[in-house]
């Protein structure tokens, strides 16, 4: 089944399947065969999955690592399914600081970096939103990133997410 959802996305009843083999033996996350190589995939394809396995890797640090070092590197080639993904593994308190800061900052490049204004515009919005949960869930110290969000806020000023934000930096 993981090779199915690296490939394409999984049937509901393929993906109960999987994350019941994950939730029966966390050590089945070690012999399937998933790489840091994989991961990008399997977050497009399976966020749950993904982020299902990434929560199981935790309890290996040095794994968990190669992994999430994969997983911050892809906020440059961001997606709804990253934002998905990293959102879901900070509420669950299972990520370092250092690896939420290296993505965002990474979101914040790929937005910047976008040439294309309508992607640019969906990307920005998404981040927005990704920061405003992440900050009134109190999961980050939206003061260790102050200056770097709140440059992307005026940077994109003109989007109405981003508007939000920076007046929700300015209350906490």
């Amino acid at each position: 089944l993981l090779a199915a959802a690296l490939r394409g996305p999984l049937l509901p009843a393929q993906q109960a399947a999987l994350l019941a083999e994950l939730d029966a033996d966390p050590r089945a996350v070690l012999r399937v065969g998933l790489t840091p190589r994989h991961l990008p995939s399997l977050v497009e394809n399976a966020p749950v999955v993904a982020t299902e396995a990434l929560l199981r890797l935790m309890r290996w640090p040095e794994r968990a690592g190669e992994f999430l070092a994969v997983l911050a590197r892809s906020g440059s080639e961001m997606s709804l399914h990253s934002l998905e993904v990293v959102n879901r593994l900070t509420a669950a308190g299972a990520v370092p600081t250092e690896f939420v800061h290296l993505y965002i900052t990474n979101c914040i490049n790929s937005c910047e970096s976008t040439q294309d204004k309508y992607v640019q515009n969906r990307l920005v919005r998404l981040v927005c939103v990704f920061l405003q949960s992440l900050i009134r869930n109190k999961v980050i110290n939206i003061h260790d990133l102050l200056h770097e969000v709140q440059a992307f806020c005026i940077n994109f000023s003109r989007i109405r997410e981003a508007a939000k934000l920076f007046r929700l930096l300015k209350q906490v």
